[in-house]
């Protein structure tokens, strides 16, 4: 939001810097570095869902990430609204040169299941985004491809197609627009394992915390196939709370409030 989810210093290359799979490669490690060093953050979200003719259903969560050194991060979702699935929570240790582990708690069942890496495409708690939009994104975990720049909005994009390495995944490929200035990503086009255009994230109202770290506060997902979406609404971004490791295990899991 994945993930999904700071600028440093400026990206410099060009296409004639090396092969687009070169260039590509480099843009995708350059937007990682950019959002290293947060620790740890918490933040309110909004899910609305929304079918194709309109009608809406809400929902509550909050969100905990922790920065692992090394590895992927770790993120707990934890539903507050509505009632019948209060206290869901859903938690993802997120790796680089592996599969994510994805474990969900079912409060009525008092029961911790575990999310195999062939079942990710699935949906996310009957929204737009599939478990395996729900993790980290992790530059080893893609081949990269610089397509070309263009403008996006009131920005000039670099687009890149990156193409999963996992069998597992629900993607043959996803093109990301990324504004050159920042990194940060703007759109991204999904597409499913017969390469047809199933979805389309869009991230918009980016807002810089900490003087350095870019945060989105609204993501819409769309399904083109089914004409339903799913809005992310994010507030309350808070840095360098009290999490550690200990909050983010499967034990902790039935112990959320």
């Amino acid at each position: 939001m994945t993930g999904v989810f700071l600028a440093i210093f400026s990206w410099t290359a060009q296409p004639s810097d090396g092969s687009p799979e070169e260039v590509g490669l480099q843009i995708a490690t350059d937007a990682r570095e950019r959002q290293k060093g947060f620790g740890n953050f918490t933040a309110n979200l909004s899910m609305t869902l929304r079918s194709k003719s309109g009608k809406e259903i809400e929902r509550a969560i909050r969100l905990k990430v922790i920065e692992i050194e090394n590895d992927g991060d770790r993120t707990l979702f934890v539903f507050d609204h509505p009632r019948d699935i209060k206290g869901t929570a859903f938690l993802i240790h997120a790796h680089k040169n592996e599969p994510d582990q994805q474990w969900l708690y079912l409060p009525a069942l008092k029961r911790v299941k575990g999310i195999s890496s062939s079942k990710q495409s699935g949906s996310f708690m009957g929204s737009e985004f599939s478990y395996e939009d729900m993790g980290a994104v992790e530059v080893e975990k893609f081949t990269h491809r610089f397509l070309r720049d263009e403008p996006c909005g009131d920005f000039e994009c670099v687009v890149l197609e990156r193409v999963p390495n996992s069998r597992d995944s629900g993607y043959s490929r996803q093109l990301v627009w990324m504004d050159r200035e920042e990194l940060r990503t703007m759109q991204i086009h999904f597409y499913d394992r017969r390469d047809e255009h199933l979805k389309t994230m869009a991230v918009e109202n980016y807002e810089k915390h900490l003087d350095r770290f870019w945060r989105a506060s609204r993501v819409t997902m769309t399904n083109h196939l089914t004409g339903k979406s799913t809005v992310l609404n994010w507030q309350d971004y808070q840095f360098g709370t009290d999490l550690d490791e200990s909050d983010f295990t499967r034990t902790a899991l039935k112990r959320v409030r």
